[in-house]
């Protein structure tokens, strides 16, 4: 069996955030790190390869270079090989374009199992799973808390979060798609083992030919803050004082 992992590199949360003069796109000061939900993804890939025969568990992640220390960390998770889909600039990719390169890639080297996170932190889409799986004409399900597989009859499990807390049970035949959902797993800490082997490890890179971008279905107007809808008031001198004046506000309102 081939699994392969999509992953996606997101800024982190503590890192400064503002428009572009050209109010284009988002600009990002700080650092980037792995998207958490695909950490979920490439822990229960690494689990599955603990009950199963598997024969590699790859990663694939689009991006400009920065995205390689992404797949270099999902390398000293466990995972076999990495794959970089090689993007230039911080221009902004929507999903279909996204999911266009990763179902190319995966259509080539034939995969039997794909996992993705639920959603990516930053745009919090949850599209570019689904539209591999349609591209690639495989059976999905998303939102994932549970799977099992059975590899002699080429079966995949899936319990999925629908609404109400209830849960949707399916089965699918392999190649198939799942989205996994927050919690399903608790991802692990690097090994020693897997470090030290990651750091030598060669990451593919992957460019596109000419022609072979796919086409923009959609673009980005532009950008803005949220329009402030209501001003704070700050009260001022002795708690006796703002408590009065408080009170006088209130009374004025209609509120009590």
């Amino acid at each position: 069996m081939k699994i392969l992992v999509c992953v996606k590199q997101v800024p982190d949360s503590d890192g400064a955030i503002s428009i572009s003069t050209s109010e284009s796109r988002v600009v990002f000061e700080g650092t980037y790190r792995m998207n958490r939900f695909d950490e979920y993804a490439l822990e229960e890939a690494l689990r599955i390869r603990e009950k199963i025969s598997v024969e590699t568990i790859d990663i694939v992640s689009v991006g400009p270079v920065r995205v390689e220390s992404t797949i270099r960390k999902s390398l000293e998770m466990g995972a076999s090989r990495g794959f970089h889909i090689f993007i230039e600039g911080e221009e902004h990719m929507n999903p279909f374009e996204t999911a266009t390169r990763i179902a190319s890639f995966a259509g080539r080297e034939g995969y039997d199992l794909i996992l993705t996170g639920v959603m990516a932190e930053d745009d919090m889409q949850s599209q570019v799973g689904p539209m591999i799986a349609e591209m690639l004409g495989y059976p999905s399900a998303s939102s994932v808390i549970s799977e099992d597989i059975d590899q002699e009859k080429g079966i995949l499990y899936a319990e999925r979060e629908i609404e109400s807390g209830m849960r949707e049970c399916i089965e699918m035949q392999l190649p198939a798609l799942i989205t996994v959902q927050s919690g399903i797993n608790r991802p692990r800490y690097p090994a020693l083992s897997h470090v030290l082997r990651a750091r030598s490890q060669r990451i593919t890179v992957l460019t596109e030919n000419p022609g072979e971008e796919p086409a923009k279905r959609e673009k980005i107007v532009t950008f803005r803050y949220p329009e402030t809808t209501s001003k704070g008031l700050f009260l001022e001198g002795e708690t006796r004082e703002k408590a009065r004046e408080l009170m006088q506000i209130l009374h004025e309102r209609t509120i009590i």
